[in-house]
């Protein structure tokens, strides 16, 4: 048995369990764009390594998704320091925001004065 067959079968599992961890990482970043960007990175890396057959292309590619994965938990860590409102896109409201009894709780500063 060579070592190519050996790896055969763990190599792709390698490599879904690497997409799965890059995707949930991505969606830990607070800002929308970073998230977004993040999955859509991903998804076009894997993409276009899809049709690489060469079992050590494979092994760099997947130590190189480990970097990147590193990266991306570092800068998920960093991100969540900085609170930023959510966008319309995300549900948020966007300018007067009432609170639980119909108030006004807060309006956003356009810093148009």
């Amino acid at each position: 048995m060579s070592v190519v067959t050996a790896l055969k079968g763990d190599l792709p599992q390698q490599a879904r369990s690497l997409y799965r961890q890059l995707l949930r990482t991505g969606n830990q970043f607070q800002a929308y764009n970073f998230r977004e960007y993040a999955k859509r990175r991903t998804k076009d890396a894997f993409r276009e390594s899809n049709s690489v057959e060469d079992p050590r292309q494979i092994q760099e590619l997947i130590q190189k998704g480990l970097k990147e994965l590193q990266t991306m938990k570092r800068q998920t860590i960093v991100s969540q320091f900085y609170q930023i409102d959510r966008l319309v896109v995300e549900g948020g409201m966007a300018g007067k925001q009432k609170g639980k009894s119909g108030d006004r709780s807060r309006q956003k500063d356009t810093g148009w004065d």
